[in-house]
């Protein structure tokens, strides 16, 4: 139960779903792919954000 409570905190007032951070972070640490390339991946997946969103 605690997992889940320090997981909503940590997600909480974000602007997307935990679920489309998770994924770039996943993305950002296990490839070495360009900002443009994570930010077109993320477009097949039906959400459309600027590159700049996922600097960092």
């Amino acid at each position: 139960m605690g997992l889940r409570r320090s997981m909503e905190a940590l997600f909480a007032g974000r602007h997307f779903d935990r679920v489309v951070i998770i994924l770039c972070v996943r993305w950002y640490l296990r490839y070495k792919l360009s900002f443009r390339y994570r930010v077109a991946m993320i477009a097949e997946r039906g959400l459309h954000l600027a590159r700049t969103t996922i600097l960092h």
